[in-house]
């Protein structure tokens, strides 16, 4: 048996539309991406003719506010003392953000949206990876360049 790597950057996690769960890039060509699901670890390869790749960190979150980065909204879930819902139930789900997220726009973030958050965090603590809100990636950037 192979040893696993276990240490997956999350700003290498993306969502690939029209396929379910996530995936860690491996390497991106003109006409698509390598990648690898999280979930069952089947590595293939995805044209970016069919398929569109979002990378977690660049998804935002409507608020009653200014947007957020979807990390600010993981990683409050994950420091939530809630138990997350099942994600079929989307009363259940709708509650718990408002919940967790009270400033989230329940009236532009989908219930589907809402459910893949749910979904995504589940699949990100299973396979350990560590959700990085971006203010602290521009922060540790910031501190290089003055070093």
């Amino acid at each position: 048996m192979q040893p696993l790597n276990n240490h997956m950057e999350y700003r290498k996690i993306i969502s690939v539309t029209g396929l379910p769960g996530l995936y860690e890039l491996l390497s991106s060509k003109n006409d698509g991406a390598l990648v690898r699901s999280l979930e069952d670890k089947n590595t293939r390869f995805v044209s970016s003719r069919v398929h569109n790749f979002s990378h977690l960190e660049s998804i935002e979150v409507y608020t009653t506010g200014d947007n957020v980065n979807l990390a600010e909204v993981l990683l409050a879930m994950q420091a939530s003392s809630l138990p997350l819902p099942d994600e079929k139930d989307a009363a259940a789900v709708r509650k718990y953000f408002s919940e967790v997220y009270p400033s989230i726009d329940l009236e532009r973030v989908y219930n589907s949206d809402m459910k893949k958050m749910v979904r995504w965090l589940g699949i990100l603590g299973k396979v350990g990876v560590t959700i990085e809100a971006p203010k602290q990636q521009e922060e540790a950037e910031g501190q290089d360049a003055e070093a």
